[in-house]
């Protein structure tokens, strides 16, 4: 069986673990039958273990309660740059290998349900782990929109970005965020009321960028000056998203991204992304 899952980049600022946007950007595993484990990779990530330790590996010989398999992955996905690459490989690994609930598997990889959640269903979604398992939901996104990332040359592991963040935080800056996800999803259904304001955030962005990234702000800013009608980190980083009205603005705002990655002294590309609107598929 072959599986394809899209990327995802989640939060979308104030949606902290909670929304999540699917892109084109994927990975793709198959899983058939063999004597013995076999793992080969190619793209990103190529080149981590080849053995039993590999995600898909852990993933799919779980799934199929056996480890009489061969297992290929081709991503497109960086990997430790905040685009959901550990989810979507879990999400299609357990499809290939025949999961009737794959965003249940991406989620137990992935440790929060966001991320799986938009490489399963694809699209705008909201996502809960719930006490009885992970719940997702499409939302209504504005088709007029268009998404740039910034992906620069250096991995941000999602564990390290946790350990950035305080235990706690004040009761204001958390209804702040909460009122902002909820305008935030109307917004994005409907892109006349999207404004800048709609993507800060109070609980994580401004803790990572301290401790891990001070380029981040600059860059942000930078995208907004540039013609983007909001921006954000992407997931964990390092990778920022730029939302944008309409593909002709977008166009301007990645030639700009190429820019400010310079301007940075961040190696990195800008890549103009369509949203991923089918979520994982499989063929046989």
């Amino acid at each position: 069986m072959r599986a394809v899952a899209p990327a995802s980049s989640a939060n979308l600022g104030p949606g902290f673990d909670a929304l999540a946007l699917a892109l084109a950007l994927y990975v793709e595993v198959v899983v058939e039958p063999a004597d013995r484990l076999t793992v080969t990779s190619e793209g990103e990530g190529a080149g981590l273990p080849r053995d039993a330790t590999h995600l898909a590996a852990q993933i799919a010989t779980q799934v199929a309660r056996h480890d009489r398999l061969r297992v290929h992955v081709k991503s497109d996905v960086p990997v430790g740059r905040g685009l959901g690459s550990s989810a979507a490989l879990a999400v299609a690994a357990a499809a290939a290998a025949g999961a009737a609930n794959p965003l249940l598997w991406g989620h137990l990889a992935d440790g929060h349900p966001e991320n799986a959640a938009a490489s399963a269903l694809g699209g705008l979604v909201a996502a809960s782990a719930g006490f009885g398992g992970p719940k997702a939901a499409r939302l209504p996104l504005d088709p007029g929109l268009a998404f740039v990332v910034l992906v620069p040359d250096r991995e941000l592991p999602t564990e390290l970005a946790r350990k950035a963040l305080p235990a706690e935080v004040p009761l204001a800056d958390a209804a702040f965020n909460i009122s902002g996800t909820a305008m935030l999803i109307a917004a994005l259904a409907d892109r006349s009321l999207l404004t800048p304001d709609l993507f800060e955030d109070r609980l994580h962005q401004s803790y990572r960028s301290a401790a891990l990234y001070p380029e981040a702000p600059r860059l942000l800013e930078a995208l907004l000056n540039n013609g983007a009608i909001g921006a954000c980190w992407s997931g964990a980083g390092s990778s920022l998203l730029a939302i944008c009205d309409g593909r002709d603005a977008a166009l301007d705002v990645r030639l700009a991204g190429e820019r400010m990655l310079r301007a940075a002294d961040l190696p990195g590309r800008s890549l103009l992304l369509t949203p991923d609107l089918q979520g994982v598929r499989v063929s046989p």
